[in-house]
């Protein structure tokens, strides 16, 4: 009878272990749903008289501005090298590396010079967008390539300027769903086994192409990845692309709706949120910022505007956006991370916007228990309380290497931070308990 009952126990604990560990995952880009929450729990809440202290840090990442996805003991990341971009693999505990695979020939030319998509991690394989326009599926464990794609020669794709395809690749089922942007194939979704095409959808001019300020939008990709919608009852792809924010029915790539309000015709780059039926996106160089309520009228899937908010108001350029708890915090400014929180569904700014904030530049954000990372583009690191009542600052430190500008997004994973500086990688402790 005691063997049973301890037999109990032990299948009752273990898929909560599994469960737990499960939880420390961050498998693409923005982490679980693409919401930039970490899962990260009992980290140090002030950073005044304890600094995060330094793990380790390595290097041979190459150069470029893609953020990491983590699985397991294993880290990922690319970057640009003599022989062309590669994808890398890095041991999580130490940074060393497991391997790196080339993924273009030699390195490709744009703009801004480096890698940028972060690899897509599922069911031991990779899935990664290079800047060159080709998505690509590697095996996880090994580095070896299982088939890609090119984006030009597939489906004639093109982006809106020449500062290179920048998208993290969405894996949703047996579908990895991309977007070349090309006129007649946008987004495509495809086996995510075999690369073969599911379906394209060919997104159509709306809104005259213009933003709400009358500027003609610019066709093709832009530099955001997609989210996944339940708006209005109806699963949906949500994209922003050059033309403006779009969402494609998920079943079969339909055309549902657009909103070109607060796209600009320079670098549309910030992921969406989504929450319930909400869309809220954002960007700079006269863009602003734009809440949808997608409705459902006479069986088709409607995007009506809640409100808009002009580049005074919020601009998010490419540091992205995190929503807690019904408020969006971000930076706020073209080439600047001027720190401020807004109210989802009314667009009131509760406090910033105004404030220059810590650093300099624009500022990556993320959320982990409780509080915002801002990163700035000089490299300093602040900690900012996650509420509506007031702008609060826990702490600041300098990472022990920073080079040119410091784009790529941190990530908080077992209660550790990743700093990826071009060609390295810093871990940080954040455990309340060290």
């Amino acid at each position: 009878m005691l063997v049973r009952y301890f037999i109990l126990i032990f299948l009752l604990l273990v898929p909560c272990c599994l469960l737990q560990a499960e939880d420390e995952l961050w498998l693409q880009w923005r982490g679980a749903d693409r919401a930039n929450h970490s899962p990260s729990h009992g980290l140090l809440q002030s950073w005044v008289k304890q600094k995060p202290a330094l793990l380790w840090q390595t290097e041979g990442l190459g150069s470029g501005y893609s953020s990491l996805s983590i699985a397991g003991d294993q880290i990922f990341t690319t970057g640009d090298f003599a022989e062309g971009q590669a994808v890398v693999a890095l041991n999580a505990a130490d940074g060393t590396l497991l391997w790196k695979t080339p993924i273009t020939q030699g390195d490709p030319v744009h703009g801004y010079a480096g890698a940028r998509s972060t690899p897509t991690f599922d069911e031991d394989r990779l899935f990664v967008v290079a800047s060159d326009g080709q998505i690509v599926c590697l095996n996880a464990k090994t580095g070896a390539i299982e088939w890609n794609k090119s984006f030009e020669k597939e489906w004639d794709g093109r982006m809106m300027s020449g500062w290179g395809f920048s998208e993290s690749p969405l894996v949703d089922g047996d579908l990895v769903i991309c977007t070349p942007g090309g006129p007649e194939a946008t987004v495509v979704a495809l086996n995510k086994l075999t690369g073969e095409e599911v379906w394209r959808c060919q997104v159509p001019e709306f809104d005259e192409g213009k933003n709400e300020d009358g500027r003609k939008l610019k066709q093709g990709a832009a530099y955001s990845s997609i989210v996944i919608s339940q708006a209005a009852g109806v699963k949906q792809y949500i994209q922003l692309l050059g033309q403006g924010i779009v969402g494609i029915r998920a079943a079969d790539g339909t055309f549902l709706w657009g909103s070109a309000a607060a796209a600009n015709n320079v670098a549309n780059i910030s992921t969406p949120i989504v929450s319930d039926d909400l869309v809220f996106y954002s960007t700079a160089n006269g863009g602003g910022a734009e809440l949808l309520k997608i409705v459902k009228k006479d069986d088709k899937c409607v995007a009506e505007r809640v409100y808009y908010l002009n580049p005074r108001v919020l601009e998010n350029q490419h540091g992205g956006m995190v929503l807690v708890d019904g408020h969006v915090y971000c930076g706020h400014k073209r080439n600047s991370g001027f720190p401020m929180c807004i109210e989802l569904a009314s667009g009131k700014v509760k406090w910033g916007g105004k404030i220059r904030g810590e650093g300099d530049g624009s500022a990556a954000v993320t959320y982990a228990d409780g509080n915002l990372i801002f990163r700035y583009q000089d490299g300093l690191v602040v900690l900012i309380k996650a509420t509506p009542d007031a702008y609060e600052v826990r702490g600041t430190f300098s990472p022990v290497f920073q080079s040119g500008n410091s784009w790529a997004h941190p990530v908080v994973v077992d209660k550790k931070l990743y700093l990826r500086e071009q060609d390295k990688l810093m871990c940080y402790d954040l455990d309340a308990g060290q």
